[in-house]
This record gives structure tokens, sequence and C-alpha cells, in this order.
């Protein structure tokens, strides 16, 4: 195992660069894929090493649940341990499994209140709500209960007034394009790996922001004007509300407009290339090929840690 265990902790580190440029250099769909598929690795590897550590560090404590025969000098002799680096990692496993599942907690509870309080509304794909005094508009995420297995989209009476038919069109387009791509799961994954290791904050944060330039993309092609999008999240931002009783309390937390500035000036420049990666020698091809080196440095980093432990414990159980 050695040093190499520890690498998986730091490695996130590699990702900072990219999750600036993705939102840049690459088209939001595949910055999104990317960013939150970079993330998820870094932090299971993080977490994975994390656990190694306790169970090496921990091996001589009392209780722990290894094989008598670890004690043996000969087997600890294999591999290099740190007690107090061992028992370190116990509380952060605790706090990562913690923070995690209460993330985890937290978005099943939110759906599930959202989905009640459209309860005995028309199960139709948009819903519209009498609301005149407050405008908003959300992408319910599918499931079981009122939001239906595909979702729905649900936007207020006062935001539909605000804006004229392109722009409804365009605002209705954009939260579709949330459903349609199931955004929630990217952005649930970037969260997770942001709560396994503070260093993927970033990446969450990156996430966040493309995953709104992906859906406003999608908008634009649906509409066939960009400026059409970005006039409608101009209007949508500004005559925004802050979340009143009943059912918009329970959907206020699918509201992400991300930075609004930002989102406009993309749509109001040019269409971003899809699927095409920048070149190695630029800074983004430079910053995507170190995240994805990273990621695979992690990968292979704590599947040695994992085989050679599993190899000595299998040794012990013998002896």
């Amino acid at each position: 195992m050695g040093v190499f265990v520890f690498l998986p902790l730091v490695l996130p580190l590699t990702a900072w660069p990219i999750a600036r440029l993705a939102e840049q250099q690459l088209h939001p769909r595949a910055a999104t894929r990317l960013l939150a598929a970079v993330g998820g690795v870094l932090a299971l590897c993080s977490t994975l090493c994390l656990m190694l550590l306790m169970v090496v560090g921990t091996a001589q404590l009392p209780g722990n649940p290894l094989p008598d025969a670890w004690a043996d000098p000969e087997v600890r002799a294999v591999l290099p341990y740190d007690e107090v680096v061992g028992q370190a990692a116990i509380p952060l496993l605790v706090a990562v499994a913690g923070a995690c599942a209460h993330l985890v907690w937290r978005h099943r509870r939110v759906r599930v209140r959202a989905a009640r309080a459209l309860t005995g509304l028309p199960a139709d794909r948009l819903t519209v709500l009498p609301d005149t005094q407050r405008a908003y508009a959300y992408a319910l995420p599918g499931g079981r209960g009122a939001a239906g297995p595909h979702g729905r989209v649900v936007v207020s009476r006062a935001m539909l007034d605000t804006l004229d038919a392109r722009e409804r069109a365009a605002l209705i387009a954009h939260e579709e394009a949330h459903l349609t791509a199931a955004h929630h799961r990217f952005l649930l994954v970037a969260g997770l790996a942001a709560r396994a290791n503070p260093f993927l904050r970033p990446l969450r944060t990156a996430v966040a922001f493309t995953t709104e330039r992906w859906a406003d993309e999608e908008a634009a092609r649906t509409v066939g004007d960009r400026r059409t999008v970005a006039r409608a999240i101009g209007k949508a931002a500004l005559v925004s509300r802050p979340a009143g009783p009943g059912a918009v309390t329970a959907l206020a937390p699918f509201a992400a407009t991300g930075p609004v500035p930002r989102r406009v000036a993309a749509l109001l420049g040019p269409v971003p290339p899809a699927g095409a990666l920048p070149p190695a020698w630029t800074a983004a091809g430079l910053a995507l090929w170190t995240a994805a080196g990273g990621a695979a440095v992690s990968a292979l980093s704590s599947a040695n840690a994992t085989m050679t432990l599993f190899t000595v414990l299998r040794a012990a159980t013998v002896l």
C-alpha cells in the first residue's frame, strides 16, 4: 500500500482546472457528463482509501474484525501503517457517511413533499398554478406520487403573464430539458462527491452551472432562437420571487438559476461545438487530460491498495 494509498485523497485537486474551463470550452452536455463522472470516480476512490487506512491503522485495536494472525509481526511488516492516521480516518468516514446519507435523505424528502403539494392537480406534463403574485417555474423530477413517472413542469400564472408567447415556449423547453436529461441525477452525484471529499466542491458548483447551460442550449434548439431564450432567462430572473406558502414552498428547492449574466452572455455568443474535445495543447485540453489522468491514477492507486490488503488478509487467514 505505502504512500500510494494517500494519493486518492489529494488527487481531486487535479480536477480544479477543468471545473472552471469545461464550462467555457466544452458543450454544456459534455461538460456536465465529464465533471460528474470525474467527480464520482475521485470521490469513490477517496472514500475507499479512507476505509483502507482505517482498516490497516486500527488492526491491533480491540474489537477490530480482522483475523488474529494480522497481529503477527511478519504480517504487519508487509504493509506500512500508522495507528494515528487509522484512528483519524474513523471520524472522517463517519462524517462522510453522515453527510452523504443526509443529502440523499433530503433529496428524497424534497421530492416527496413537492409531489404531495401537487396532489389533486391534473397529471399533465405542464402544470400551471393559479398564482398571480409570485413568478416561478420548476422542473419536478419523475417518480412515485403526483409528479408521475416522467416528471412535470410547474409554472405560475404570474410567470407566464410576464413573458410573451415565444419566451413562454423557451421557458417551458428549458424546464423540459431538465426532466428529459435527468439533470437532478448529475447534481446528486456532484453533491455526493463534494461531501465525500471537500476538494471536489468546485466540481459541484460547475455541474450546477453546466446543467443550466445544457437546458439553455436545448431550449434554444427547440425554439430556434438563442436571443429569445436569453430574454426569457433574463425576465424570469428579474420577476422571480422568494417562495411563499403551500406548493411554492415545497417546490422552492428545485429552483436553480445559476449565474444568469453568464448564461445570457453565452446564449448571445456562438453555439458551442457539440462532441468536439479541445486539442491537448490548449489550456482546456491540458486541464481535461490532467483531470482524466488524476482520476485514472486515483483508480489505480485505490485498486492496488485494495488488492494488496486482500492478498495479505488472505495469507494471514491461512497462517
